[in-house]
């Protein structure tokens, strides 16, 4: 089969979630790529190359042919379009409903939980790291992820739709950045997300990460 030439603009570190959401989103369609890393630290996303490249001079950058794309949503919607299903692995649900929800739900994780994302941000994931306790703010971030997860996801089921979707991926992103770091959660949850860190396409991302440690 021809694939078009494909690379994955990441963070040097791998810490970033919404690069690892496009790598997952990859990984499952069977897609080949290339990784190509942005030294964050040094501030390499303002170098004249990757500003060139990059509309929003962040991470993750995807480049198909002379396509480029930011903003691992798009990207992801993108993929889902162009490498349909059954051909390759749905990154979506079936059903148009459940689609919409999936979306709905990536994008609120992507604008909301602020006060969590920075007091438990993603050394905790990737590298282990403890940070101080919570704060009011945290709390109630993570207080009102806790209750919403608890409404979403069915009892007994390990995915939110009754079947794979990167939706999944990124909500395990948000609730692992409390149960790594030992916080308390219902056990539902818990178990839901180490289900998901367990998907090959995940574990492959985390030893990506590990290689820099």
């Amino acid at each position: 089969m021809n694939y078009p030439n494909m690379t994955l603009w990441s963070d040097a570190s791998f810490f970033s979630p919404y690069a690892m959401s496009v790598y997952v989103a990859l990984t499952e369609k069977g897609i080949p790529f290339t990784l190509k890393r942005v030294d964050l630290s040094r501030n390499a996303q303002w170098d004249d190359e990757y500003r060139a490249l990059s509309l929003t001079c962040r991470v993750p950058t995807l480049q198909i042919d002379d396509l480029i794309l930011n903003e691992s949503s798009a990207i992801a919607e993108y993929l889902e379009e162009r490498f349909p299903a059954p051909e390759y692995e749905r990154l979506y649900p079936r059903d148009r409903e459940k689609r919409a929800h999936a979306r709905e739900i990536q994008a609120w994780l992507r604008s909301d939980f602020m006060a969590l994302r920075q007091e438990r941000p993603t050394e905790v994931l990737f590298a282990g790291e403890r940070f101080a306790p919570l704060t009011p703010a945290g709390e109630q971030a993570a207080e009102k992820l806790i209750s919403a997860v608890l409404r979403l996801l069915p009892d007994g089921q390990q995915n939110l739709f009754g079947e794979w979707s990167i939706a999944d991926t990124d909500l395990a992103v948000m609730i692992n950045r409390l149960a790594l770091h030992g916080d308390p959660l219902p056990v539902k949850l818990q178990h839901y997300a180490e289900f998901q860190w367990q998907r090959a396409s995940v574990q492959l991302w985390l030893a990506e990460s590990g290689k820099q440690r």
